[in-house]
């Protein structure tokens, strides 16, 4: 997928809003809506996060997918602010949970992996996090849908509307029309204080069970389809094989059920802030969409490369003065709590983040200071040990395999996928466009020119002619350990 493409993707989205303006009708029409006068009322505005579980930017249509139905979604790039230039530090749901919530890399708030089950990975007591913080403001709180996130106390909020769990094919955020009803009353206007609700899906994740012989994945979807959703299916021939996959026939069947599972995602995305506008409370909303990571696929999901990490982020803030801006600067999700706080005016005076408030440069054309972010991955489930650390600047990405010796572990939702199995069986020498060898052992480090290899298949950093680049970028990790008080950074007197 071709990321350069700020041209294209404005044109599309000045599109969309004017297509939403020409119907007064519409539900995803922008309605002005008064909110009723209080002399007491707490007129900070409200924040919803809504966090996909898996989806990617392959799978998007403003991102530059003709294939996918994602209507909803598009609308309200056109409306808000679209970010091309977005990243996750490690792309595993947990941990990423816990660096959305904190502002800290995983590696200093303790959630090294999952928290289910035996991996038993939880941040540490003394962390502070964001609904705790916006409580301590005077924010109500709440979430509903998949939490994925350990101690309770730590990531504590005002209420649980419906509890997650992970991977439950009954759970509520499989099933966004119901999810979203389930927030009627706290969303209501009669409480005089402001809210922020964390809206957690699990789509599109893959569902269980994950070994399914030889089919695909329903990636959550079910025959029968879902209360209020307009069950929408794809044919696997029509599907957009990204290059980072093998484009087999066992990548499109399961290519095609993730896009039905995104489609729901959409239309739960549009339900919900139709319930905003009908409660009155659209026009004093923040609403911020973004997923944890990318699609679960091998290639994308636990490593460090771009499909794995570069996300959709989209905002939606009152009064915005450019609706369908393409914001180009270099974001991490350590930057959204710190943002989050910024946007409520909630920011604890003794506060420390590894991020930083985006809040002003939102509708800024390439700001200065934005350009280049950091990864951190050290677990996904607790078998799957790998730390890796990672710079990326707009040309440039360095991978320190800090375990390379290890053949890389596989996640249990992908070893079982039909996608890498097949290209197994198949006796395939490449996944995508990297080696397989390559892909199952990693270099110490791994150097990639995104400019003339934005498929990271290429593999710099032996090469005399990049030495220093490579000396420059390992500085930078360096000192992003030193910064952030990794444990890691001992490997550097220790070796």
């Amino acid at each position: 997928m071709n990321y350069r493409m700020s041209a294209t993707i404005a044109l599309l989205l000045t599109a969309i809003l004017t297509a939403c303006n020409s119907s007064s009708n519409d539900a995803t029409q922008i309605e002005n809506i008064s909110r009723p006068d209080a002399a007491n009322q707490d007129l900070r505005p409200n924040i919803v996060l809504y966090v996909a579980d898996d989806h990617g930017t392959d799978a998007f249509g403003v991102y530059g997918n003709p294939i996918i139905d994602t209507p909803n979604l598009d609308a309200l790039a056109a409306e808000g602010i679209l970010f091309t230039h977005a990243f996750g530090t490690s792309a595993s749901c947990a941990v990423t949970r816990s660096v959305l919530m904190t502002g800290l890399q995983n590696h200093k708030n303790g959630m090294y992996g999952h928290m289910h089950e035996y991996n038993h990975f939880s941040s540490f007591s003394n962390v502070r996090s964001l609904p705790v913080m916006l409580s301590e403001a005077g924010y109500r709180t709440a979430r509903i849908g998949k939490f994925h996130l350990a101690p309770e106390q730590v990531y504590a909020f005002g209420e649980v509307l419906s509890p997650g769990t992970v991977n439950d094919m009954a759970s509520i955020g499989r099933s966004p029309i119901e999810m979203a009803d389930a927030t009627k009353d706290f969303i209501s206007l009669n409480h005089g204080k402001p809210f922020f609700l964390l809206m957690a899906s699990d789509d599109p994740h893959r569902g269980l069970p994950f070994e399914l012989g030889d089919q695909p994945n329903a990636f959550g979807n079910k025959p029968e389809g879902y209360p209020g959703i307009k069950k929408i299916s794809y044919d696997p021939k029509h599907v957009i094989v990204p290059p980072f996959l093998p484009d087999i026939p066992e990548t499109r069947l399961e290519m095609a059920q993730y896009y039905e599972s995104v489609t729901r995602l959409d239309q739960g995305v549009g339900y919900m802030i139709k319930l905003l506008k009908e409660a009155g409370v659209y026009d004093n909303t923040i609403f911020i969409y973004l997923s944890d990571n990318g699609i679960a696929m091998p290639g994308a999901k636990t490593t460090q490369y771009d499909p794995g990490l570069r996300l959709p982020l989209v905002i939606r803030t009152p009064n915005i003065e450019k609706p369908g801006f393409v914001q180009n600067a270099m974001i991490s999700w350590v930057d959204i709590t710190p943002t989050i706080l910024d946007f409520a005016n909630a920011t604890p005076d003794d506060a420390v983040f590894h991020g930083k408030s985006f809040k002003s440069i939102l509708e800024t054309e390439n700001p200065p200071g934005w350009d280049e972010v950091y990864g951190s991955h050290s677990f996904h489930e607790l078998t799957m040990y790998y730390p890796m650390r990672t710079v990326r600047t707009r040309k440039h990405k360095l991978i320190w395999n800090i375990a390379y010796r290890l053949e890389f572990p596989f996640a249990q939702d992908l070893t079982a996928a039909i996608t890498w199995r097949g290209t197994i069986k198949r006796n395939l020498t490449h996944y995508g466009k990297r080696p397989v060898h390559k892909y199952l052992f990693r270099d110490q480090y791994e150097l990639y020119d995104l400019e003339t290899d934005p498929d990271e298949a290429n593999n710099l950093a032996n090469e005399p002619a990049y030495a220093q680049i490579k000396s420059e970028l390992l500085a930078k990790i360096r000192e992003f350990q030193t910064q952030t008080e990794d444990p890691w950074l001992h490997k550097w007197d220790y070796e």
